[in-house]
Protein backbone atom coordinates (compact mmCIF):
# COMPACT_ATOMS: atom_id res chain seq x y z
CA UNK A 1 0.00 0.00 0.00
CA UNK A 2 0.88 3.36 -0.55
CA UNK A 3 0.62 6.84 0.74
CA UNK A 4 -2.17 9.24 -0.46
CA UNK A 5 0.43 11.62 -1.93
CA UNK A 6 2.30 8.38 -3.97
CA UNK A 7 -1.46 8.01 -5.78
CA UNK A 8 -1.75 11.66 -6.23
CA UNK A 9 1.33 11.54 -7.76
CA UNK A 10 1.29 8.66 -9.77
CA UNK A 11 -2.30 10.16 -10.75
CA UNK A 12 -1.19 13.36 -12.05
CA UNK A 13 1.29 12.06 -13.97
CA UNK A 14 -1.22 9.86 -15.79
CA UNK A 15 -3.38 13.06 -16.23
CA UNK A 16 -0.51 15.04 -17.60
CA UNK A 17 -0.05 12.22 -20.54
CA UNK A 18 -3.87 12.67 -20.63
CA UNK A 19 -4.39 16.41 -21.32
CA UNK A 20 -2.62 16.61 -24.65
CA UNK A 21 -3.35 19.13 -27.22
CA UNK A 22 -6.06 17.50 -29.63
CA UNK A 23 -7.98 19.03 -32.37
CA UNK A 24 -10.17 21.32 -32.55
CA UNK A 25 -8.46 23.33 -30.15
CA UNK A 26 -11.72 24.92 -28.84
CA UNK A 27 -12.98 21.64 -27.70
CA UNK A 28 -9.91 20.40 -25.93
CA UNK A 29 -8.74 22.84 -24.50
CA UNK A 30 -11.16 23.71 -22.11
CA UNK A 31 -10.92 19.86 -21.12
CA UNK A 32 -7.54 20.08 -20.52
CA UNK A 33 -8.06 23.56 -18.34
CA UNK A 34 -10.47 22.33 -16.15
CA UNK A 35 -8.29 19.28 -15.54
CA UNK A 36 -5.41 20.92 -14.50
CA UNK A 37 -7.43 23.52 -12.64
CA UNK A 38 -6.00 21.24 -9.30
CA UNK A 39 -8.36 20.11 -6.39
CA UNK A 40 -8.02 17.23 -3.92
CA UNK A 41 -8.18 14.55 -6.60
CA UNK A 42 -9.68 12.32 -3.62
CA UNK A 43 -12.19 10.36 -6.25
CA UNK A 44 -9.56 9.02 -8.15
CA UNK A 45 -6.68 8.21 -4.95
CA UNK A 46 -9.90 6.53 -4.01
CA UNK A 47 -10.23 4.29 -6.35
CA UNK A 48 -6.49 3.77 -6.87
CA UNK A 49 -6.06 2.66 -2.94
CA UNK A 50 -9.43 0.42 -3.21
CA UNK A 51 -7.85 -1.03 -5.85
CA UNK A 52 -4.54 -2.02 -3.50
CA UNK A 53 -6.61 -2.79 -0.52
CA UNK A 54 -8.25 -5.71 -2.57
CA UNK A 55 -4.87 -7.03 -3.56
CA UNK A 56 -5.56 -5.49 -7.01
CA UNK A 57 -2.44 -2.91 -8.94
CA UNK A 58 -3.13 0.87 -8.79
CA UNK A 59 -1.49 0.80 -12.16
CA UNK A 60 -4.43 -1.51 -13.77
CA UNK A 61 -7.08 1.28 -11.97
CA UNK A 62 -5.70 4.17 -13.40
CA UNK A 63 -8.04 4.13 -16.41
CA UNK A 64 -10.93 3.96 -14.10
CA UNK A 65 -9.69 6.29 -11.45
CA UNK A 66 -9.36 8.67 -14.56
CA UNK A 67 -12.70 8.29 -15.76
CA UNK A 68 -14.27 9.26 -12.50
CA UNK A 69 -12.14 12.18 -12.28
CA UNK A 70 -13.24 12.99 -15.87
CA UNK A 71 -16.62 12.22 -14.90
CA UNK A 72 -16.47 14.37 -11.83
CA UNK A 73 -14.60 17.49 -13.72
CA UNK A 74 -17.23 17.32 -16.10
CA UNK A 75 -20.21 18.07 -13.70
CA UNK A 76 -18.27 20.82 -12.34
CA UNK A 77 -18.51 22.54 -15.96
CA UNK A 78 -22.12 22.03 -16.14
CA UNK A 79 -22.82 22.74 -12.37
CA UNK A 80 -20.73 26.14 -12.98
CA UNK A 81 -22.87 27.33 -16.01
CA UNK A 82 -26.35 26.43 -14.14
CA UNK A 83 -25.07 28.91 -11.15
CA UNK A 84 -23.32 31.40 -13.63
CA UNK A 85 -20.48 30.89 -11.51
CA UNK A 86 -17.62 33.38 -12.54
CA UNK A 87 -15.05 31.18 -10.69
CA UNK A 88 -13.81 27.82 -9.97
CA UNK A 89 -10.35 27.06 -7.85
CA UNK A 90 -9.61 30.78 -7.68
CA UNK A 91 -9.79 30.71 -11.78
CA UNK A 92 -11.97 31.14 -14.43
CA UNK A 93 -14.89 29.07 -15.17
CA UNK A 94 -14.84 27.80 -18.62
CA UNK A 95 -17.72 29.25 -19.82
CA UNK A 96 -16.42 32.78 -18.34
CA UNK A 97 -12.86 32.04 -20.12
CA UNK A 98 -14.57 30.76 -23.46
CA UNK A 99 -18.14 30.96 -23.80
CA UNK A 100 -21.38 29.16 -22.62
CA UNK A 101 -21.55 27.08 -26.09
CA UNK A 102 -17.96 26.17 -25.22
CA UNK A 103 -18.62 25.09 -21.77
CA UNK A 104 -21.54 23.05 -22.81
CA UNK A 105 -19.90 21.00 -25.89
CA UNK A 106 -16.54 20.55 -23.56
CA UNK A 107 -18.59 19.16 -20.87
CA UNK A 108 -20.55 16.92 -23.26
CA UNK A 109 -17.03 15.65 -24.70
CA UNK A 110 -15.75 15.01 -20.83
CA UNK A 111 -18.94 12.60 -20.15
CA UNK A 112 -18.00 10.75 -23.52
CA UNK A 113 -14.39 10.63 -22.55
CA UNK A 114 -14.99 8.86 -19.53
CA UNK A 115 -16.79 6.52 -20.80
CA UNK A 116 -14.17 5.64 -23.49
CA UNK A 117 -11.84 4.72 -21.05
CA UNK A 118 -13.98 1.79 -19.97
CA UNK A 119 -12.86 0.24 -23.36
CA UNK A 120 -9.15 -0.38 -21.83
CA UNK A 121 -10.24 -3.24 -19.49
CA UNK A 122 -11.36 -6.94 -20.65
CA UNK A 123 -15.14 -7.11 -21.06
CA UNK A 124 -16.72 -8.48 -17.96
CA UNK A 125 -14.36 -5.25 -15.76
CA UNK A 126 -15.61 -2.99 -18.61
CA UNK A 127 -19.23 -4.01 -18.06
CA UNK A 128 -19.61 -4.09 -14.42
CA UNK A 129 -17.92 -0.33 -14.62
CA UNK A 130 -19.72 0.86 -17.22
CA UNK A 131 -23.15 -0.35 -15.19
CA UNK A 132 -22.23 1.50 -12.30
CA UNK A 133 -20.92 4.32 -13.90
CA UNK A 134 -24.42 4.56 -15.55
CA UNK A 135 -26.08 4.35 -12.45
CA UNK A 136 -23.75 6.78 -10.41
CA UNK A 137 -24.01 9.64 -13.03
CA UNK A 138 -27.92 9.33 -13.33
CA UNK A 139 -27.97 9.83 -9.64
CA UNK A 140 -25.55 12.89 -9.62
CA UNK A 141 -28.20 14.24 -11.93
CA UNK A 142 -31.08 13.27 -9.79
CA UNK A 143 -29.18 15.23 -7.04
CA UNK A 144 -28.23 17.98 -8.89
CA UNK A 145 -31.99 18.49 -9.53
CA UNK A 146 -33.23 18.23 -6.31
CA UNK A 147 -30.96 20.96 -5.70
CA UNK A 148 -32.07 23.04 -7.87
CA UNK A 149 -35.91 22.38 -6.90
CA UNK A 150 -35.16 23.26 -3.35
CA UNK A 151 -33.57 27.04 -4.02
CA UNK A 152 -37.74 27.83 -4.86
CA UNK A 153 -39.03 26.04 -1.76
CA UNK A 154 -39.34 26.50 2.06
CA UNK A 155 -40.44 23.03 2.98
CA UNK A 156 -37.33 21.17 2.37
CA UNK A 157 -37.15 18.53 5.06
CA UNK A 158 -33.74 17.02 6.73
CA UNK A 159 -33.81 13.26 4.62
CA UNK A 160 -34.80 15.20 1.49
CA UNK A 161 -31.63 17.50 2.21
CA UNK A 162 -29.69 14.32 2.85
CA UNK A 163 -31.03 11.66 -0.30
CA UNK A 164 -29.79 15.18 -2.17
CA UNK A 165 -26.44 15.24 -1.32
CA UNK A 166 -26.09 11.36 -1.36
CA UNK A 167 -27.03 11.68 -4.82
CA UNK A 168 -25.46 14.60 -5.52
CA UNK A 169 -21.51 14.26 -4.34
CA UNK A 170 -21.71 10.85 -2.03
CA UNK A 171 -23.00 8.24 -4.94
CA UNK A 172 -19.55 9.31 -6.66
CA UNK A 173 -17.09 8.92 -3.72
CA UNK A 174 -18.65 4.97 -3.14
CA UNK A 175 -18.67 4.30 -6.67
CA UNK A 176 -14.94 5.79 -7.03
CA UNK A 177 -14.15 3.11 -4.71
CA UNK A 178 -16.38 0.18 -5.60
CA UNK A 179 -14.83 0.52 -9.21
CA UNK A 180 -11.57 0.16 -7.61
CA UNK A 181 -12.70 -3.21 -5.91
CA UNK A 182 -14.09 -3.98 -9.42
CA UNK A 183 -10.91 -3.83 -11.12
CA UNK A 184 -9.30 -5.74 -8.48
CA UNK A 185 -11.70 -8.49 -8.75
CA UNK A 186 -12.72 -8.31 -5.42
CA UNK A 187 -16.08 -10.88 -4.38
CA UNK A 188 -19.57 -9.09 -5.01
CA UNK A 189 -20.19 -8.75 -1.25
CA UNK A 190 -16.79 -6.71 -0.91
CA UNK A 191 -18.20 -4.08 -3.67
CA UNK A 192 -20.87 -3.42 -2.16
CA UNK A 193 -19.82 -2.83 1.19
CA UNK A 194 -16.67 -0.81 0.17
CA UNK A 195 -19.23 1.07 -2.05
CA UNK A 196 -21.26 1.91 0.99
CA UNK A 197 -17.98 2.69 3.05
CA UNK A 198 -17.35 5.57 0.49
CA UNK A 199 -21.14 6.59 0.05
CA UNK A 200 -21.68 7.39 3.95
CA UNK A 201 -17.73 9.14 3.83
CA UNK A 202 -18.95 11.05 1.30
CA UNK A 203 -22.14 12.11 3.41
CA UNK A 204 -19.96 13.13 6.33
CA UNK A 205 -17.84 15.14 3.66
CA UNK A 206 -20.54 17.45 2.62
CA UNK A 207 -22.03 17.94 5.69
CA UNK A 208 -18.58 18.81 6.93
CA UNK A 209 -18.40 21.08 4.52
CA UNK A 210 -21.79 22.53 5.20
CA UNK A 211 -20.21 23.22 8.41
CA UNK A 212 -16.78 24.92 7.39
CA UNK A 213 -18.45 26.88 5.43
CA UNK A 214 -19.87 28.61 8.04
CA UNK A 215 -17.14 28.42 10.62
CA UNK A 216 -14.18 27.05 8.58
CA UNK A 217 -10.89 29.27 8.74
CA UNK A 218 -10.50 31.66 5.89
CA UNK A 219 -7.24 31.18 5.08
CA UNK A 220 -7.55 27.67 4.91
CA UNK A 221 -10.98 26.63 3.75
CA UNK A 222 -10.41 27.95 -0.03
CA UNK A 223 -13.48 29.34 -0.25
CA UNK A 224 -15.15 31.80 0.59
CA UNK A 225 -16.64 31.33 4.56
CA UNK A 226 -20.30 32.06 4.28
CA UNK A 227 -20.76 31.50 1.00
CA UNK A 228 -24.17 29.28 1.57
CA UNK A 229 -25.46 31.99 3.73
CA UNK A 230 -25.35 34.92 1.29
CA UNK A 231 -26.37 32.26 -1.14
CA UNK A 232 -29.62 31.22 0.99
CA UNK A 233 -28.69 28.21 0.49
CA UNK A 234 -30.69 25.51 2.64
CA UNK A 235 -27.98 23.77 4.44
CA UNK A 236 -28.33 21.17 6.86
CA UNK A 237 -27.26 24.33 9.36
CA UNK A 238 -30.29 26.12 8.35
CA UNK A 239 -32.49 22.99 8.34
CA UNK A 240 -31.44 22.03 11.81
CA UNK A 241 -31.96 25.17 12.97
CA UNK A 242 -35.46 25.42 11.92
CA UNK A 243 -35.81 21.87 13.66
CA UNK A 244 -33.90 22.81 16.93
CA UNK A 245 -34.65 26.70 17.33
CA UNK A 246 -36.59 28.10 19.38
CA UNK A 247 -39.66 30.31 17.70
CA UNK A 248 -37.66 33.24 18.18
CA UNK A 249 -34.51 31.49 16.32
CA UNK A 250 -36.33 30.41 13.71
CA UNK A 251 -37.72 33.74 13.31
CA UNK A 252 -34.60 35.31 12.91
CA UNK A 253 -32.92 33.31 10.94
CA UNK A 254 -35.35 33.85 8.14
CA UNK A 255 -35.36 37.38 8.79
CA UNK A 256 -31.42 37.31 8.58
CA UNK A 257 -31.41 35.15 5.34
CA UNK A 258 -33.86 37.37 3.53
CA UNK A 259 -32.43 41.18 4.50
CA UNK A 260 -31.91 43.60 2.25
CA UNK A 261 -30.24 45.99 4.43
CA UNK A 262 -27.68 44.24 6.49
CA UNK A 263 -23.99 43.43 5.04
CA UNK A 264 -22.96 40.60 3.79
CA UNK A 265 -20.43 40.57 6.49
CA UNK A 266 -23.06 41.38 9.27
CA UNK A 267 -25.67 38.73 7.48
CA UNK A 268 -23.23 35.77 8.44
CA UNK A 269 -22.10 36.72 11.34
CA UNK A 270 -25.72 36.90 12.85
CA UNK A 271 -26.77 34.09 10.87
CA UNK A 272 -23.86 32.04 12.26
CA UNK A 273 -24.70 33.39 16.06
CA UNK A 274 -27.96 31.81 15.46
CA UNK A 275 -26.87 28.41 14.19
CA UNK A 276 -25.04 28.34 16.91
CA UNK A 277 -27.58 29.06 19.72
CA UNK A 278 -30.13 27.00 18.10
CA UNK A 279 -27.76 23.66 18.56
CA UNK A 280 -27.28 23.73 14.95
CA UNK A 281 -23.52 23.78 14.76
CA UNK A 282 -23.58 21.19 17.46
CA UNK A 283 -25.71 18.73 15.94
CA UNK A 284 -24.26 18.95 12.19
CA UNK A 285 -20.85 18.39 13.95
CA UNK A 286 -22.36 14.98 15.73
CA UNK A 287 -24.07 14.04 12.21
CA UNK A 288 -20.83 14.15 10.80
CA UNK A 289 -19.19 12.04 13.06
CA UNK A 290 -22.69 9.91 12.77
CA UNK A 291 -21.87 9.05 9.01
CA UNK A 292 -18.50 8.62 9.51
CA UNK A 293 -18.84 5.86 12.28
CA UNK A 294 -21.89 4.27 9.82
CA UNK A 295 -18.44 3.91 7.22
CA UNK A 296 -16.25 2.53 10.01
CA UNK A 297 -19.21 0.03 11.25
CA UNK A 298 -19.26 -1.15 7.38
CA UNK A 299 -15.27 -1.86 7.50
CA UNK A 300 -16.66 -5.18 10.12
CA UNK A 301 -17.88 -6.57 6.94
CA UNK A 302 -15.34 -6.35 4.78
CA UNK A 303 -12.90 -9.55 3.81
CA UNK A 304 -9.74 -7.93 4.34
CA UNK A 305 -6.49 -7.89 6.58
CA UNK A 306 -6.76 -5.78 9.85
CA UNK A 307 -4.31 -3.57 8.52
CA UNK A 308 -5.75 -2.66 5.19
CA UNK A 309 -9.22 -1.57 7.25
CA UNK A 310 -6.99 0.48 9.61
CA UNK A 311 -5.51 2.31 6.39
CA UNK A 312 -9.40 3.13 5.17
CA UNK A 313 -10.02 3.95 9.48
CA UNK A 314 -7.26 6.73 9.18
CA UNK A 315 -8.08 8.16 5.72
CA UNK A 316 -11.66 8.63 7.45
CA UNK A 317 -10.76 9.91 10.19
CA UNK A 318 -8.44 12.64 8.08
CA UNK A 319 -11.42 13.71 6.17
CA UNK A 320 -13.89 13.95 9.07
CA UNK A 321 -11.13 16.15 10.58
CA UNK A 322 -10.05 18.77 7.74
CA UNK A 323 -10.64 22.09 8.01
CA UNK A 324 -9.97 22.36 4.24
Amino acid sequence: MQHIEQYQKSFLTYLEDFTTDKEPNNLYQPINYILKLGGKRLRPVLTLMTSEVFGGNAKEAMDAALSVEVFHNFSLVHDDIMDDAPLRRGKATVHEKWDLNTGILSGDAMLILAYQLFENYEPSTFQALAKLFSKTALEVCEGQQYDIDFETRDDVTIPEYLKMIEYKTAVLVGAAMKMGAIVAKASNENQDAIYDFGRYLGIAFQLQDDYLDAFGNPETFGKQVGGDILEHKKTYLYLKTLELGSEMEKGNLIDFMNSETLSGEAKVKQVKTVFETSGAAKATQIAVKDYTNKAFEVLNALNISEDKKQLLRLFGEQLMNRNV
